[in-house]
């Protein structure tokens, strides 16, 4: 829940286990604790979408046993390693760092990766102003980080189930054509559509495709999103918030007319485990294209991110952990 600075304290002094979401300057002022925490400004409330610096988005765990931990680009696949078999773990990466491009790019290849509950999300800043840095902090230590993601690793009591849910309002055009890419990464510059060799720039300039909406990958009959970012005139480069991979089919997503309306009936399908979400989180770009400040999302409240982890990276998704 939404809380103030004071009472974020009172908790961490009465050694509450936590997850903490807010901006970097509340989150650096936070005394040592068993909390991580990571930078928006943005939030889903019970009451509403909301942009604040100066409350905080805390969530409290009732599990005894936990560990926090540190990594960076070059440990960061050991994060699986260390989550416990019957658990969770919460990862909170800093927005367009080396482990943030390192994790988003490789993840499913991590040892035990779909074996362990991993989930969270991508840390971020307020758009509107500047001078802020992404960070993910050690509250243990504590220690904030622009350069390295911090986990709380969970146990839960063996009678208990944890799943790892993605409620993705978005899905294929089909009657749009196949884009597939020959390189890998964030930035592309060609593509190929129907199997011919094209500039993407330039493709989606001819075809009028509105890139407030992602492209839908297919992976094994899922959808995940990979979002625009921006498009480098100049260089014809177009930009993702998350990679695209060899071997994916993409294409456009549908329509969206109404996203506050289309969420709730996405989440109306979810309400069996939604009465035992422990944590969500929600993306920055379903927050700002669907105009959701001050709009309610049923039944899910939490930090509005630059990116969400449903075991790898996915883009303009609500990701939740449900126990029961």
């Amino acid at each position: 829940m939404l809380m103030t600075y004071e009472a974020t304290v009172k908790l961490i002094e009465d050694e509450k286990l936590l997850h903490i979401a807010g901006t970097e300057a509340l989150l650096k002022k936070l005394p040592k604790g068993k909390w991580i925490g990571g930078s928006t400004e943005y939030f889903m409330a019970k009451d509403g979408g909301k942009v604040s610096d100066d409350v905080l988005f805390v969530t409290e765990f009732p599990y005894t046993n936990f560990s926090i931990k540190s990594y960076n680009a070059q440990d960061i696949n050991q994060v699986t390693n260390d989550a416990f078999e019957n658990g969770f773990s919460l990862l909170i990466i800093p927005f367009d760092s080396a482990v943030h491009k390192e994790y988003a790019q490789n993840a499913a290849k991590y040892n035990n990766m779909f074996l362990r509950n991993i989930a969270g999300w991508i840390s971020g800043l307020n758009l509107s102003k500047q001078g802020q840095t992404p960070i993910a902090v050690n509250g243990s230590t504590p220690e904030a980080f622009a350069d390295k993601a911090v986990a709380l690793h969970l146990q839960v009591p063996e009678d208990k189930i944890v799943s790892v849910n993605i409620i993705n309002i978005f899905e294929q055009d089909t009657s749009s054509p196949v884009i597939e890419f020959t390189e890998e990464g964030f930035s592309v510059k060609k593509c190929l559509v129907d199997g011919k060799e094209l500039v993407l720039a330039d493709y989606i300039t001819e075809n009028a495709i509105d890139t407030k909406l992602p492209i839908v990958g297919d992976y094994s009959g899922n959808g995940v999103n990979i979002s625009f970012k921006s498009i480098d005139a100049d260089t014809k480069t177009v930009n993702f918030y998350a990679p695209v991979f060899k071997g994916i089919k993409y294409r456009t997503a549908k329509t969206v007319s109404n996203y506050e309306a289309l969420f709730n009936k996405y989440i109306a399908n979810h309400k069996n485990t939604a009465a035992t979400a422990i944590f969500s989180c929600n993306c920055i770009l379903n927050f700002l294209y669907g105009e959701l400040e001050h709009k309610k999302i049923e039944a899910f409240s939490g930090p509005i991110t630059f990116g969400e982890i449903a075991y790898q990276l996915v883009n303009q998704t609500l990701v939740y952990v449900s126990v029961s």
